[in-house]
C-alpha cells in the first residue's frame, strides 16, 4: 500500500532539492579547486552526482519511487503505474525542490542565491544527446527494475554517471533539473533560451524509451508503481522468496490467489500424507 500523497509529495520536493543541490555544489567545488582543469572540474561534479543519486534513491524510493524527474512521472502515468493526479502533484514538487536545491547550493558556497546562467548549451548535437541520454535512463530505469529490482539505484547512478562523459550534453536528463540549472551561474548552468530545446528532448527521448520497453520486454501495469526507488522495497521480498509479500503491493487481488493457491498445496499435501 503506497503511502499518503502528501508525504509521497514532499519526498519527491526533498529528493530533487537534494540532487540539485549535490549537482550544482559539487559543480561549484569542481570548479574551484581544478585550477581552470574543465575536465577535473567535470570529473568531481560526476562523480558526486552518481553517488547522491544512488543515495537518494535508496533513502526515498520506499516512499514515493524517487522519481526525482518529471520525465519518469509522466511516463509512469503511461505505464499504468502512477494516477495523472499523482503525477501532476509529482512534477510540481519536483520542479519547486529543483529551485530550492539551486539555492541551498549557493548558500553553501556564498553565491547570489538566484542568477541566471550564460552557459551556453545549444545546436543539434547537444539536443540530440539529450535525447540519447533520457532515453537511455528510461531503458535503465524500466529493464532493471523488472529484471533485477533491488539494482536499480545502483544501475541508475552508474548510467547516470557514464552518460555525463559520452554525450555532448553531460546528460542532464530531466526537465527539473535543466530548468533549476539556468538559474545558477556556475560550472553546471544553461543559458535560459537554451532550455525549451532540451526540454523537448528530454521529453521525446522519455516517450520513445518507454514505447521500446513496453514492446520489447513487457512490463505488467501493477509492477509499473515501483519503477525507481520502490524497488528496493520488493527487491528485498525477492531476496527472501517472499512473492506473495511482493504481489500484495501491486495486487491485493493476486496476493489473496496467491494464498488461496498455498492453501490448497497444503491442503492436498497433508492429504497425500494421510493416504501414504
Amino acid at each position: 500500500m503506497r503511502p499518503p500523497l502528501a508525504r509521497r509529495v514532499v519526498a519527491e520536493l526533498l529528493g530533487t532539492a537534494l540532487l540539485v543541490a549535490a549537482v550544482v555544489g559539487s559543480g561549484i567545488m569542481g570548479e574551484r579547486l581544478s585550477a581552470g582543469n574543465v575536465a577535473l572540474a567535470l570529473l568531481a561534479n560526476t562523480v558526486a552526482t552518481g553517488a547522491a543519486l544512488v543515495a537518494f534513491i535508496l533513502a526515498f524510493g520506499p516512499v514515493s519511487g524517487a522519481h526525482f524527474n518529471p520525465v519518469v512521472s509522466v511516463c509512469d502515468v503511461w505505464m499504468g503505474g502512477l494516477p495523472p493526479r499523482d503525477a501532476a502533484c509529482y512534477v510540481c514538487a519536483q520542479f519547486v525542490g529543483g529551485i530550492g536545491g539551486v539555492v541551498a547550493a549557493h548558500a553553501m558556497f556564498s553565491e547570489p542565491w538566484i542568477a541566471l546562467s550564460l552557459h551556453a548549451r545549444n545546436g543539434s548535437a547537444q539536443l540530440f544527446a539529450e535525447g540519447v541520454a533520457t532515453f537511455g535512463l528510461l531503458a535503465v530505469i524500466w529493464g532493471v527494475s523488472r529484471s533485477q529490482p533491488k539494482v536499480t539505484p545502483f544501475a541508475v547512478g552508474a548510467y547516470i554517471t557514464a552518460a555525463y562523459w559520452f554525450t555532448s550534453s553531460t546528460s542532464f536528463a530531466n526537465p527539473a533539473v535543466t530548468v533549476a540549472r539556468a538559474l545558477t551561474a556556475t560550472f553546471s548552468g544553461i543559458r535560459p533560451v537554451d532550455v525549451p530545446g532540451f526540454l523537448i528532448a528530454q521529453l521525446l527521448g522519455g516517450i520513445a524509451a518507454t514505447a521500446v520497453c513496453r514492446w520489447i520486454m513487457p512490463i505488467p501495469s501493477t509492477s509499473a508503481g515501483r519503477v525507481v526507488g520502490q524497488v528496493v522495497l520488493s527487491g528485498r521480498d525477492a531476496a527472501s522468496g517472499d512473492l506473495s509479500s511482493d504481489a500484495a503491493k501491486c495486487d491485493p487481488e493476486s496476493a489473496e490467489h496467491a494464498s488461496e493457491h498455498r492453501y490448497h498445496n497444503n491442503a492436498e499435501h497433508r492429504q497425500n500424507q494421510y493416504e501414504r
